[in-house]
């Protein structure tokens, strides 16, 4: 067994135990596959708003490419498969999923193919998170982050093929009155130019007055009142876990417990609760600071 050093997130690494053929591990064979049923729906991560390709199609981009091992090996991904550290898969904010993607490494010329099963990273300087054995092939595992640039990869007859669409809900009437503040998927709703057709589940939510009931929480005071940051929404819930796991790695300085709370088809990431306004915003300036983007506020 070999064993290796460095790490891009606190506490994470490639683990005490490198299997020895590492170098041997083939790149993702790409293949037509339909797309998930939720993990392509649009979404709002601290107030940045993402609509995913809900189909196959030409992608370039160039950027930097972080990674991720030991401390999510096998934690869910947006897919709904395990991660594995060693196998040839990656996170990408808005690339279908699942699809599959060159990854070149600009120093070196090194590149890998990789299937993209997650999302993130949702930090304002970087592209994709490789998994261990991809960065591995790349050569930055030590460094933690390299420039790279990224390519798609369209399966043989993939232009042609129907994948599976999410068939939307209908949307309930809109709610009288307004919060003082804009819900984000309110927000999210306005950016995208969405209409009654195109997702209204996010929609519909900004229009539900109900006040959220907790499902899961990182927190014992998840049912408490105050305010908190509001650091992402989703219909899906393990697309609202898959964000609390990856802002777990990235903002491993907090203090607070990360909750996400369900009410109205809905499951929002939230954080806190803070005593006060100003309380809140000295931790949203921070997460601003670390990540580029700044979550929103809410009282519950």
């Amino acid at each position: 067994m070999q064993k290796r050093g460095g790490a891009y997130y606190k506490d994470d690494g490639p683990g005490d135990d490198i299997p020895d053929n590492l170098d041997d591990i083939p790149d993702a064979q790409p293949r037509p596959e339909p797309l998930h049923r939720f993990a392509n729906r649009p979404y709002v991560v601290l107030g940045k708003a993402y609509e995913p390709y809900s189909s196959l199609r030409p992608h370039q981009e160039r950027g930097v490419a972080s990674w991720y091992g030991k401390k999510f090996h096998g934690q869910k991904t947006s897919i709904g498969e395990p991660y594995d550290m060693f196998s040839m898969t990656a996170a990408h904010p808005t690339l279908a999923i699942p699809s599959y993607v060159r990854v070149t490494s600009v120093g070196n010329g090194k590149s890998v193919v990789v299937r993209v099963t997650d999302r993130g990273p949702f930090h304002a300087d970087r592209v994709i998170d490789l998994s261990y054995a991809a960065a591995h092939r790349l050569g930055y595992v030590d460094n933690g982050s390299t420039l790279v640039e990224v390519e798609s990869i369209l399966p043989e007859g993939a232009t042609t093929m129907s994948y599976a669409q999410v068939m939307p809900a209908p949307r309930p009437a809109r709610a009288v009155g307004a919060a003082e503040e804009r819900d984000e998927i309110e927000l999210l709703a306005a950016k995208l130019g969405l209409n009654t057709g195109s997702a209204p589940s996010l929609v519909a939510e900004a229009t539900l007055p109900a006040p959220p009931r907790v499902a899961s929480t990182g927190s014992t005071a998840a049912t408490d009142g105050g305010v908190f940051l509001q650091l992402g929404a989703f219909a899906s819930a393990d697309n609202a876990e898959t964000l609390r796991s990856h802002l777990q790695r990235e903002l491993d300085w907090l203090n607070e417990g990360i909750q996400i709370a369900a009410g109205g088809g809905m499951h929002r990431v939230h954080l806190g609760p803070y005593p006060s306004r100003a309380d809140a915003e000295k931790v949203a300036e921070r997460i601003r600071l670390a990540l580029g983007y700044r979550p929103t506020f809410v009282a519950r």
